[in-house]
């Protein structure tokens, strides 16, 4: 294309050597990290961030809630469980990293709340913006004319009207116009600020709550009492600030276990249908109640909460030594395998003489021979039970002051006398029936406890029972109807504008309607014509 004849090229700027950026410092640096950390942005990646965190907390065994399930997973997995405490998964609430996140998450909520609250604050203060020149650009637009009626008494109707919708209202005059301005949905920010506020009263109900918190969990025979001190407890995981002596005074006796199976219904056979612990409180300062412990269904006591969170069978075991001397005697509760209660435990005679001796074993509720010879259990019930046991002498390595758990046996350096390697078959007892161990060492008994159960069974039974006491557990609920609250008001309730101006013409009045709103709200078109109709009908007058 061929250029005019008086066209001249514009020179080519100067080339501009040596601009450099200005350097932001530190405090220009830490002011920019200070906003970025405040934004919403980050708020909300921090919260996504929390929740991916405390997802390894409900796939692997907590230390704080479940010690023995550490325990085993030790057992289960002895080359991935030291890889995964090095990353602290088995205590992911108490870790470092899931604290950073927590802090982080804290702080980024305060900084965006108290800016907000007070710009909101001002904004309330802050009386309806004046009325706009042309109300026909706007989205939401209606127009009529009036007869027999004046501006004034037209905008006085509708600022009356718009008042009581829940409108804060102006009143604007200019030259031959009347107008209201009228605003509302200050409830949306409101909801917003107190979602926000309410999540940081969450953190730190948690937070501070968490550390005057503890539970406990303890395992308790039929007839056996448990009692509330530090001591009694099979496993105890306090919080930081806790103190021994805040421990209420009370005893706890489980009376009876009962647990109810379906047998109506052969696809159902075997089904529990409902679990029961019978206790009997004897709380200081207070006569002794009864209570029901159920699934899901805690007791209070004295501001603890008892829950029911396991039970089993706990066959009673009487052990002499080659003295003829009762070395032990006592139920022993044997940890379930699976549904039809088949269930591992251990005994550990350490008053044996010569040797001391430890006993592995199986209890079957409900004894049935499979294919290969192996015994299992076909039902949770006592049907027909039946005790095995491996029995080893030697030195259960107790007496070196190791703490060493009740559901495990180290059998190295003992030898093997009853069962496994051993040439001699494993002991299989049913209630009432006693064994001779080889070379003279004793007997074990099976007792048949029929006479002491409170339900008449042979075999006892035990429940296993957490106390739990979180002071936070009523502020975090009352924060957390605050959040929802304010969720619900931030995502429903709109932010709008209205306007009416009264224009005075030769043959009455023209009565213009608009609407205006802060983000999306399909319902405004709606809300100006409702407006435009209501108002209308209160001048007595016909929407044209």
């Amino acid at each position: 294309m061929s250029r005019p004849s008086d066209h001249h090229d514009s020179p080519a700027p100067a080339p501009r050597e040596g601009v450099n950026q200005p350097s932001l410092g530190v405090v220009g640096y830490l002011r920019f990290f200070w906003r970025q950390l405040t934004s919403m942005r980050t708020a909300l990646v921090l919260l996504l961030l929390l929740a991916l965190a405390a997802i390894p907390g409900s796939l692997v065994p907590q230390r704080s809630s479940d010690p023995n399930g550490v325990t085993q997973y030790y057992s289960d997995h002895p080359d991935l469980a030291p890889v995964l405490d090095d990353f602290q998964l088995f205590d992911v609430f108490g870790s470092v990293w899931f604290s950073a996140i927590y802090l982080l998450l804290f702080v980024s909520l305060i900084g965006c709340v108290i800016p907000r609250t007070l710009h909101h604050l001002k904004a309330l203060r802050t009386p309806p913006p004046k009325t706009p020149a042309r109300l026909s650009r706007l989205e939401a637009y209606r127009s009529t004319e009036a007869e027999g009626v004046t501006a004034a008494s037209a905008i006085e109707s509708a600022r009356t009207l718009l008042r009581k919708s829940g409108y804060r209202v102006r009143v604007f005059e200019k030259a031959g116009e009347l107008s209201v301005s009228a605003e509302r949905g200050y409830l949306r920010e409101t909801g917003n600020l107190i979602f926000h506020t309410a999540l940081i009263g969450v953190l730190v109900s948690v937070g501070i709550g968490g550390g005057f918190a503890y539970n406990g969990q303890k395992v308790v025979v039929e007839g056996k009492p448990f009692v509330n001190v530090l001591n009694d407890y099979d496993s105890f995981s306090p919080g930081r600030f806790f103190d021994e002596g805040s421990l209420p005074p009370y005893r706890l006796i489980l009376d009876n276990f009962d647990a109810s199976y379906e047998t109506e219904n052969v696809n159902a056979f075997g089904f529990a249908s409902d679990f029961r612990a019978d206790v009997t409180v004897h709380e200081d300062g207070r006569s002794p109640y009864e209570a029901q412990v159920r699934v899901n269904e805690p007791v209070p006591i004295m501001g603890l909460d008892t829950y029911l969170v396991g039970n089993g069978y706990a066959p009673h075991v009487t052990v002499t030594d080659a003295d003829g001397n009762i070395a032990f005697t006592g139920p022993v509760p044997f940890i379930p395998q699976d549904d039809n209660l088949t269930s591992l435990g251990i005994i550990k005679v350490t008053d044996a003489l010569p040797e001391q001796i430890g006993m592995r074993g199986f209890f079957y509720p409900s004894a049935a021979v499979l294919e290969s010879g192996a015994l299992t259990s076909n039902f949770a019930d006592l049907l027909d039970p039946v005790l095995t046991l491996n029995v080893y002498t030697g030195d259960l390595g107790l007496d070196d002051g190791t703490p060493r758990s009740v559901y495990s046996l180290n059998v190295e350096g003992m030898q093997e006398i009853v069962g496994g390697d051993s040439g001699v078959d494993s002991i299989q007892l049913r209630p009432g029936e006693s064994y001779e161990l080889p070379g003279g060492r004793g007997t074990v008994t099976f007792d048949d406890m029929s006479e002491a159960s409170p339900d008449g069974e042979s075999v006892l039974r035990f429940a296993s029972f957490d106390v739990h006491h979180d002071p936070s557990a009523g502020w975090v609920l009352v924060f957390t109807i605050l959040v929802i609250g304010g969720l619900i008001a931030g995502l429903f309730v709109p932010r709008r504008r209205v306007w009416v101006k009264a224009i005075d013409g030769d043959e009455g009045i023209r009565l213009e309607y608009a609407g205006l709103a802060r983000g999306e709200d399909p319902g405004l078109e709606g809300a100006v014509a409702d407006l435009a109709e209501r108002h209308a009908q209160a001048l007595g007058v016909r929407l044209s």
